[in-house]
């Protein structure tokens, strides 16, 4: 099985953030979830005028691919005007899963501006080995 290159990682992370539901913010957010087992989850921001229920595109992506069995990740790419780094919230649910996966930031342009792992974006993180020793 030939993986996804980055490229095709950031241009599927550009498709889905053409469907973008952003008239608040008016920040498109794309983002490509590649599974261990060579899957590609899309996923595009989603806002509400009340903000609260408002959806990151990387949640939307993991919510997806989780919801159809996906358990295991191996990199994510996420499209933004400014190559924008994942929120708190979206780093700790990825981290839930893989914390050691890739994530590729890119623009709108589909330029790469950085390759990063996910333990590096969220140092110290807070996972489910942290509730192992629990009796």
């Amino acid at each position: 099985m030939t993986l996804p290159s980055d490229q095709q990682l950031i241009n599927a992370a550009l498709a889905a953030s053409q469907h973008a539901y952003m008239p608040y913010s008016k920040y498109r957010v794309g983002a490509a979830l590649l599974t261990v087992s060579g899957a590609v989850y899309g996923g595009c921001n989603i806002e509400s005028v009340s903000f609260t229920p408002t959806v990151c595109a990387e949640r939307t992506a993991v919510f997806k691919a989780v919801s159809e069995g996906q358990r295991e990740f191996a990199a994510i790419a996420v499209v933004t005007r400014d190559a924008g780094s994942p929120c708190g919230v979206c780093r700790q649910m990825m981290y839930e899963f893989a914390p050691d996966m890739r994530v590729i930031l890119a623009d709108l342009d589909g330029k790469s501006r950085l390759v990063t792992t996910l333990r590096e974006l969220l140092p110290h993180g807070f996972g489910p080995m942290n509730l192992d020793n629990l009796s």
